[in-house]
This record gives C-alpha cells, structure tokens and sequence, in this order.
C-alpha cells in the first residue's frame, strides 16, 4: 500500500475514534473502525498496530476490546501519524547506484539531495500544523 494510503487509513481511524469518544463511545473495536473506513479489519488492525507503537492509540483486550485515542485528538499532529506509519522517506533517490561516468549519473544525488530536504522540511511542518482534533473538525463542518 502506498505511503499516503498508509497515512489516510490511519487519519480516518483516528478521527473516528475521536468523533465516537465525543459520542460516548471511548473504546471502538477494528471491526467498527474498519468498517467506517471501509476496508479489510486486517489492514486497519495493523495501522492500528502502527498508531499504538507510537503512542497514539490504546488497546484493550477482552470484554470491552477495542482501540480509543492515547491522548486529546489537540495534540495529535498530522505529522505523528505520518512518522507512525510511513517507514520511508518522503522522496528517495535511486535504489542503486547511477553510472558514475556520465555527468548526469555523477552528479545527480548531490543536486537532488538539497531539493528532496528543503521539499521534506516543508511537507513535515505543515502536517506538524494539523490536528486530529482540526481534521475532524473540517469534516463535521464540510
């Protein structure tokens, strides 16, 4: 699944499990939450997965099993669930080295690198802007 799928996946649960704590309803199971965002429990449950070994998600096991928000949706960045579940960079180089004898193959992971960094530095401060709580917020207002 592609990086940006990864991300969305893990927005949506996150704001759903804030819109049904505002509800009521503090603990969702996967099955609830997979079925808002429509997909396979399997795919949710291991965003999930991703989102609690960052911290921002709790789980519970058992009668009353389900996932609920490890802190207010306030303090949950765009940019915490970007580092949560995307492993990789934002833009990558080649995967193998270029031919070091054309000018081109030489030269071209140094003039990218800086550009890669600046657009990176750029994409991560504007997630660090957003919220769970501003997201949901869009949604209930839209």
């Amino acid at each position: 699944m592609a990086a940006n799928s990864r991300v969305t996946i893990a927005a949506h649960a996150l704001a759903w499990l804030e819109l049904a704590r505002q509800r009521g309803r503090p603990w969702l199971t996967s099955d609830e939450v997979a079925a808002s965002v429509k997909t396979n429990p399997v795919i949710l449950r291991r965003s999930l997965g991703d989102l609690h070994k960052a911290g921002l998600v709790r789980s519970r096991r058992g009668a009353g099993a389900g996932f609920s928000l490890a802190r207010p949706a306030e303090e949950i960045t765009m940019l915490d669930v970007w580092n949560a579940v995307s492993p990789e960079p934002l833009l990558a180089l080649h995967r193998t080295e270029p031919n070091q004898e054309c000018p081109v193959g030489a030269g071209i992971k140094p003039a990218l690198t800086d550009t890669y960094d600046e657009a990176t530095e750029a994409f991560r401060a504007a997630l660090a802007r957003r919220t769970i709580a501003g997201i949901l917020e869009k949604i209930l207002n839209a």
